[in-house]
């Protein structure tokens, strides 16, 4: 049995947005205020962490996480990987974070992050690391069979993961007929909704809302929203059965 909790499900600046006079920036439903995109499963005794980015510390803060077993990456964009640094109390704790991310993410960490990786004259505060690179073939998580899903955010190569009947996917536009077949027979989907606008690297609702017709999972959650989507509850009310908008702090048993 898998336990989902999304920690964020906003854009990358966030719901409320700095300076924004948009109305739901205003809204007084909690589900309106979104942080950064990311989601924690667990199973048994184990926790990992897909995407770290710049509201990680208060999204472990909020939940009371303690101990996590490693941090999967979808992608090298900020509102993914930002919040590196704030891995230190788990570092400490518990020695080097694993990490599982494509070879391109793992270079650009190096080059943003370089005072992680350094192996001499290391900032003893810095946090540690070990390094699992990932491609398209199946791999593990303890006793769990992870499947990567190759996908595009525009140009840029996005990587999904399923886990046994849950799959997730953010940031992106488009995905091949054969990663597609990856996601088939699924009992739960989550996958990016950004608005009802077209936009260049991101599935607008109408898009999103044609896949999931097209892999026909039992239950899909749309993430990654912006406030654009307009408020939560006139959402949630116009999509079809089965389709639900993700707030942050909403958990899932699968």
């Amino acid at each position: 049995m898998l336990k989902i909790t999304f920690l964020g499900t906003g854009t990358s600046q966030g719901i409320p947005v700095i300076g924004s006079t948009n109305p739901v920036c205003f809204s007084t439903d909690k589900r309106d205020k979104r942080l950064r995109v990311s989601i924690a499963i667990e199973w048994e005794d184990y926790r990992y962490i897909i995407d770290c980015g710049p509201d990680f510390r208060y999204q472990m803060l909020r939940e009371n996480i303690n101990h996590i077993d490693g941090i999967l990456f979808t992608h090298e964009h900020a509102d993914h990987t930002a919040g590196i640094d704030d891995i230190r109390p788990f570092s400490f704790k518990l020695g080097a974070v694993p990490f599982y991310a494509h070879k391109k993410v793992i270079e650009n960490l190096k080059k943003r992050f370089e005072y992680v990786f350094v192996k001499e004259n290391k900032y003893p505060g810095a946090p540690s690391v070990q390094l699992n690179e990932v491609d398209l073939n199946p791999f593990y998580l303890k006793d769990l069979k992870v499947i990567p899903v190759e996908a595009f955010h525009a140009d840029t190569l996005v990587l999904g993961y399923r886990f046994n009947d849950f799959a997730y996917l953010t940031d992106i536009k488009s995905i091949t007929a054969t990663e597609k077949e990856k996601l088939k027979n699924l009992k739960v989907l989550v996958i990016n909704a950004l608005r009802e606008k077209q936009h260049h690297s991101h599935l607008n609702l109408e898009e999103a809302i044609n896949l999931v017709n097209e892999l026909k999972p039992e239950r899909t959650y749309f993430t990654h929203i912006s406030i654009d989507m307009g408020f939560h509850e006139e959402v949630q009310n116009k999509l079809p059965e089965n389709i639900f908008l993700a707030y942050d702090g909403l958990k899932l048993t699968i």
